[in-house]
C-alpha cells in the first residue's frame, strides 16, 4: 500500500465548506438562533467588528467575521475561523483562548471565561449563524446565460459519423481523409500537388514519429522497397520505437505545462517532477488508451490496481495536476489554496477539454455558457484533494509540501544512488549539527536585551532564517533515503483529502467576499438537460476523469484529433487547438473532425492507430512544391492542397545536430540532472555545474527545464511558456537564431562531432562531404550541389595554410575545413526544415 509523508500541508477554503449548513435563517433551530443572537453576535460586535468586518478601515490578518461565510474562512494563516462542530479546528476559539502566544484575541483583554464558554457551546452546536454574504451579480446582471442555446455550439454537440462526400477527381483518393480533403479543394477549386519523393517522405515520417532524421542506410532500404506496403512498413518501424514514445511525450508536456520548477517570484526547484515525463514517454510508446490516459492524470490514485507497479504508475500519473506553476512566497495560504485551484482548473480544462473554464473564476464567462457555479463546483473538487508537490519550507518559500512515497515493491527507478551506511550516518549527523546550531543561534537571539534585539531585528531575523534552511536543506536530503541509505521512491501528485468539502462562491473572485456554498460537480453545458452534476462522496476527481474520458463528452475526441491532426499535417483543423469555445475558430473541415473522432473513439482510443491513418493518407504523403494557381486562392494552405513545409523544433533541430555528428547518446541516466542537484539555493550551482559545465550528450527531452531559466538553445528556438498549457508553439525565423547557430560552442562541438565522423568514412574527400550531405538532409547533392562541394574543398584548406605548406598544417586546415563544411550543413534552411 501508498505510503504517504506526514502533510504540512494547509487545509484551506475548503475547510469552511466541511459540514457547513447551507440553509437560510428559517432553517436555524429556534433555541440555536435565540443562543447566537444573545450570546454570540453581541460579542463579536463589541470586540471584533473593528478589525474584522467590511466596514473596518483596514481588515486584519484578511479576516472578517461580520457573515457566517467569512467566520468560517478564516484569515491569511490557511486555517478556518470556525469549523461548525470542532472546536479543536476552530483557529478562532484558539484566539480567544488566549493558549497561542501568537495568535491572542481581543489583543489586549481576554474574554472573560463565561464567554469563551458560550464560543466552544455554539461551536459545539454547529455554528448556528443567519448572518448571510449579500451575493450580487458579478457580471454585472448584463448577462443571462441560456444553456439550451448554448450547446447548440457546434464543439458541445457529439460528434456523428459523416457521410463521405462525393469528389470528381478519380483516382487521386486512397483514404476517408483523401476524400474529405479532395473535397474541399474541389469545392474552393483548388488541385492538390504530386505526390512527394521517397527520400523526402521519409525524413519527413522520421522526423514526425521519432524527432530524429533517418539514417542512409534506412533512406536506401525504402527507395529500394518498391512492395505495395512500403510507406506502411516504414511507419509501423518508427511507431514500434522507443524514440517515437519521447518525440510524442514531448508534444504532451507541452499541454501539460511541464516543468521541474515552481517559476514566478521563487523558482522553487521541483527535483521529482521527471517521474511524470517519464511515465509520459512510457505511456506513447505502449500506446495506452488516450481516455485511460486522461483517467489517470486526473485520478489515478483512486482507480484500480492490477499489482503495486501498476499502482505506482497511476499516482505517479497523478503528477499532471502537481506539475504547474506555484507563487511559493504567497504569504495568504488561503490565497495560494485557490491560486493552485485555479492553475489545475485552467490546465484539466485547456488540456483536455479545448476550453477556458478558469476565465469564470471571477464571473461567469464573458463568452462561452459557463457560470461561476460551474468554476466553483470543480472548485470543490480539488479543494477536497490534496496536492502534493514536494519543497521545504526556505525564505521565500512559505508553502512547503510533502510527497508521495511510492511502494518499494514496484521496483521503480530512483533519482539518486544509494548511501553506504557510513555516507548516511555522516548526513545524519550533519542534520542533527546543523539543528543543533539553528537552535543555539534562535537562544542566542533571544537572550539580547529587548533594546538590541530590536535594533539588530533585520541582522537576527537572517541569522535565524538561515540557519533553519540549512537544516531543512539537509533534512530534506536525509528524507530521500530509508535509514539503510536505500533511496526512497518519492512521486509529487494528487491524493483525496480525508473529509471531502465544497467551495463557496467567490464574488469577483474575493476571498473577502465569500458567497452561497456551491455543491462539488461538473460543468452544466456539457451535460444533459437531465443529467445528475453534483457529487455527493469523494473528492469528485474520479467522477471528473470519467466524465472528461468519456465517449459521451463532445470535446475530448474532438480536441485530441485536432492536435494530433497539427502535428502530423502542420497545421490544425481547429486554428485554436486550445480553445474550441465561442470565441474560438470554426474547423476549416467539420465533417472531418468529426470522423476523425467518431474513428478515434471505434479504435480504442489509439494515437498509434490515429497517426498511422493520418500518415497511410494521400494527404499527408503529398509533396510541398509551390503552385502559383493554388496559392492565389490558399495562401495559407488551409484547405491542404500541398504538405507545407516546416520549421523544426528546438528538440528536433539539437537531436539532430547530435545525431548526425554520432554523439547522441539515446540512455540518459535514471533521474534528472534536478532531482541529482538537491535542495535549495546551492542546487542551482549544482545543476549549472552539471548541465553547462560539459557537454549533455542526451536527448533534448532530458534537458532540465525549469521556469524562466530554459537552456539557451531551447529558448532561441521558440520552446514556449512552461507555465502555460501550449498546443501549436509559436514558430519564428530571426537574426539570434543564425547568430547562434554561428557562435554558440554546443553547435561548434556538434560541428567539430560531425566532421570528426566524416572525416572516418572510408572514400575520397568529395564523398566524404556527400556522406555528410546524406547525413543532414537525407538524400545526396544534386550535380550543381556537387560542383559548389569540389570548389570549397579545393579553396578553404589551402588558403587557410598559405604560406606554411607542411603536411601538419594541411592537416590542420583540412580538419577545420570540414567541421566549418559541418557547421554549414547545420546552419542551412534545409536541415531546420521538413518538408
Amino acid at each position: 500500500m501508498k505510503k504517504v509523508l506526514l502533510s504540512l500541508l494547509f487545509l484551506p477554503i475548503a475547510v469552511l465548506a466541511a459540514d457547513q449548513s447551507a440553509t437560510a435563517h428559517a432553517d436555524i433551530p429556534a433555541d440555536q438562533l435565540s443562543f447566537f443572537e444573545k450570546n454570540i453576535r453581541p460579542v463579536l460586535v463589541e470586540h471584533c467588528y473593528k478589525c474584522h468586518s467590511a466596514e473596518a478601515e483596514k481588515v486584519k490578518g484578511g479576516l472578517t467575521l461580520d457573515t457566517r461565510q467569512g467566520s468560517h474562512l478564516g484569515g491569511e494563516s490557511g486555517h478556518p475561523g470556525i469549523t461548525p462542530g470542532r472546536v479543536e479546528e476552530s483557529s478562532i476559539y484558539e484566539a480567544i483562548t488566549w493558549t497561542n502566544g501568537d495568535m491572542q484575541m481581543p489583543p489586549k483583554t481576554k474574554l472573560p471565561e463565561e464567554v469563551i464558554a458560550n464560543f466552544k457551546k455554539w461551536i459545539e452546536m454547529g455554528a448556528p449563524d443567519p448572518r448571510e454574504q449579500k451575493v450580487v451579480n458579478a457580471s454585472g446582471g448584463k448577462r443571462q446565460i441560456d444553456m439550451a442555446e448554448g450547446r447548440k455550439h457546434w464543439a458541445f454537440q457529439k460528434p456523428a459519423k459523416p457521410v463521405l462526400p462525393q469528389v470528381k477527381t478519380p483516382n487521386w483518393a486512397k483514404t476517408e481523409i483523401d476524400h474529405h480533403v479532395l473535397a474541399g479543394l474541389e469545392k474552393a477549386g483548388l488541385h492538390p500537388v504530386p505526390d512527394a519523393d521517397r527520400p523526402t517522405l521519409i525524413r519527413r515520417i522520421a522526423f514526425d514519429l521519432t524527432g530524429l532524421p533517418p539514417t542512409p542506410d534506412e533512406v536506401k532500404a525504402f527507395q529500394a522497397d518498391s512492395s505495395p506496403d512500403a510507406v506502411k512498413r516504414v511507419i509501423d518501424q518508427y511507431l514500434d520505437s522507443p524514440r517515437y514514445g519521447e518525440r510524442w511525450a514531448r508534444h504532451w508536456l507541452d499541454i501539460a505545462r511541464y516543468a521541474e520548477s515552481s517559476g514566478k517570484e521563487v523558482n522553487v526547484l521541483y527535483p521529482h517532477a521527471w517521474r511524470y515525463r517519464d511515465y509520459v514517454i512510457d505511456a506513447f510508446n505502449r500506446d495506452k488508451p488516450y481516455d485511460q490516459f486522461l483517467k489517470e492524470q486526473i485520478a489515478g490514485d483512486l482507480m484500480k490496481f492490477e499489482n503495486p507497479r501498476d499502482q505506482a504508475e497511476k499516482i505517479v500519473a497523478t503528477g499532471f495536476l502537481a506539475i504547474g506553476s506555484k507563487g511559493h512566497n504567497q504569504r495568504d495560504k488561503r490565497q495560494f489554496a485557490m491560486d493552485l485551484v485555479d492553475e489545475q482548473i485552467d490546465a484539466v480544462s485547456q488540456a483536455m477539454l479545448g476550453l477556458t473554464l478558469a476565465c469564470a473564476r471571477c464571473h461567469d464567462h464573458k463568452f462561452d455558457p459557463v457560470t461561476q457555479q460551474d468554476y466553483y463546483a470543480l472548485a470543490g473538487i480539488f479543494l477536497s484533494s490534496e496536492t502534493l508537490y514536494g519543497t521545504y519550507s526556505q525564505l521565500q518559500n512559505v508553502n512547503p509540501g510533502t510527497l508521495i512515497e511510492l511502494d518499494r515493491e514496484a521496483n521503480l527507478p530512483a533519482a539518486v544512488a544509494a548511501l553506504s551506511p557510513a555516507e548516511y550516518g555522516q548526513l545524519k549527523k550533519s542534520y542533527e549539527e546543523a539543528k543543533a546550531t539553528a537552535e543555539d543561534i534562535r537562544r542566542q537571539v533571544f537572550r539580547q536585551p529587548a533594546e538590541d534585539r530590536e535594533r539588530q531585528g533585520a541582522a537576527n531575523f537572517l541569522r535565524i532564517r538561515s540557519s533553519n534552511d540549512r537544516a531543512d536543506a539537509i533534512r530534506a536530503d536525509l528524507e530521500l533515503f530509508h535509514s539503510d541509505g536505500s533511496p526512497r521512491t518519492l512521486a509529487m501528485g494528487v491524493l483525496d483529502r480525508e473529509r471531502p468539502v465544497n467551495s463557496p462562491l467567490l464574488v469577483r473572485g474575493d476571498l473577502k467576499q465569500p458567497g452561497e456554498v456551491v455543491p462539488r460537480g461538473l460543468v452544466e453545458v456539457l451535460c444533459a438537460p437531465n443529467e445528475p452534476r453534483n457529487i455527493s462522496q469523494g473528492s469528485g476527481r474520479l467522477d471528473l476523469a470519467w466524465w472528461i474520458a468519456s465517449e459521451q463528452n463532445p470535446l475530448t475526441a474532438r480536441v485530441m484529433v485536432n492536435r494530433v491532426w497539427m502535428k502530423v499535417m502542420g497545421r490544425p483543423l481547429v486554428p485554436t487547438p486550445d480553445n474550441l469555445g465561442l470565441m474560438g475558430q470554426k474547423p476549416t473541415h467539420p465533417e472531418l473532425l468529426d470522423h476523425l473522432a467518431v474513428s478515434f473513439m471505434a479504435n480504442g482510443w489509439s494515437v498509434k492507430q490515429l497517426i498511422r491513418t493520418l500518415m497511410m493518407s494521400r494527404v499527408y504523403q503529398m509533396g510541398s512544391g509551390y503552385d502559383a494557381a493554388n496559392h492565389a486562392v490558399d495562401p495559407e494552405n488551409q484547405w491542404h492542397w500541398r504538405m507545407s513545409p516546416r520549421r523544426l523544433d528546438a528538440e528536433a533541430i539539437r537531436d539532430a545536430m547530435l545525431h548526425v555528428a554520432g554523439v547522441l547518446d539515446f540512455y540518459p541516466v535514471d533521474g534528472s540532472p534536478v532531482a541529482r542537484a538537491g535542495e535549495g539555493r546551492q542546487a542551482i550551482f549544482n545543476l549549472s555545474r552539471e548541465v553547462m559545465g560539459k557537454p549533455y550528450p542526451y536527448r533534448s527531452l532530458y534537458l532540465p527545464i525549469l521556469r524562466d531559466q530554459l537552456p539557451e538553445f531551447l529558448s532561441v528556438f521558440d520552446f514556449p511558456d512552461a507555465s502555460l498549457v501550449t498546443s501549436e508553439r509559436d514558430t519564428t525565423n530571426v537574426p539570434s537564431q543564425s547568430l547562434f547557430l554561428m557562435n554558440n560552442s554546443q553547435v561548434l562541438a556538434a560541428a567539430d562531432a560531425f566532421g570528426k565522423r566524416v572525416a572516418a568514412y572510408e572514400g575520397t574527400a568529395q564523398e566524404r562531404l556527400a556522406y555528410a550531405w546524406q547525413l543532414a538532409f537525407s538524400r545526396p547533392p544534386t550535380a550543381s550541389e556537387l560542383a559548389a562541394i569540389r570548389s570549397f574543398w579545393s579553396r578553404f584548406p589551402n588558403q587557410a595554410v598559405e604560406g606554411k605548406k607542411t603536411q601538419q598544417a594541411l592537416d590542420v586546415a583540412q580538419k577545420a575545413a570540414l567541421s566549418a563544411f559541418c557547421q554549414s550543413l547545420f546552419a542551412s534552411a534545409e536541415f531546420r526544415y521538413v518538408n
